[in-house]
């Protein structure tokens, strides 16, 4: 019996606009090509500050008035409507984190879906996701149980399952949200999306 492709991975911040708007495209492409996707949520306060040594995007100067018009354009493209707007306060992104690793160990068939309702409150709600309370009053996917999921945030085992993702997302040459690895290839930023189906099509070149 031949074995199913690999899924590709999509790694992901939940502060990362860009993150938000790949992760409601990644699935569809993915199933246009007999695959499945791998979610990793990763944290760019690691890769981006303390491993690159580099500022937030948005306080970059020049680069930051760009990104700004780069992610207004792709909503007006795609038609994505958003509460929060990008300079809006960031929050803490590390409750999010261990949420999603906690479930992604415990119940790994609702972890996707929690990351969707995570980023649809944080970004198309504009809601403030810092603490654990806040990600258990959202809207949880089925089976997925509040108290149960604010008791997972706060477990011993959360943070060094998000802790151990984010190094095995460095180890793998991870520095940017959202990333795409096919077979190995990675393809970073929402708009590599396109050639990543492209690669997905033929088989790379």
């Amino acid at each position: 019996m031949t074995a199913p492709p690999a899924p590709l991975h999509f790694y992901f911040d939940f502060i990362s606009p860009f993150g938000y708007f790949a992760s409601l495209r990644i699935e569809e492409i993915a199933a246009r090509h007999g695959r499945r996707v791998d979610w990793h949520a990763m944290l760019l306060g690691v890769s981006v500050l303390k491993v690159m040594g580099l500022k937030p995007l948005l306080d970059t100067p020049l680069k930051g008035d760009y990104i700004r018009r780069d992610a207004l354009r792709y909503m007006r493209r795609h038609g994505v409507q958003m509460q929060r707007k990008l300079d809006d306060p960031v929050m803490d992104p590390r409750a999010a984190g261990r949420a999603f690793h906690w479930v992604k160990q415990q119940h790994p068939e609702l972890a996707a879906r929690l990351a969707h309702s995570i980023y649809h409150a944080y970004w198309a709600e504009g809601r403030d996701l810092s603490s654990a309370e806040a990600l258990a009053s959202i809207a949880l996917p089925d089976g997925l149980d509040s108290q149960r999921l604010q008791e997972g945030i706060n477990s011993p085992e959360a943070s060094p399952w998000l802790r151990s993702a984010v190094d095995a997302s460095l180890k793998a040459g991870i520095f940017g949200s959202p990333t795409v690895v096919i077979d190995g290839e990675p393809f970073w930023g929402v708009q590599t999306l396109e050639l990543a189906e492209e690669w997905l099509a033929c088989g790379g070149w």
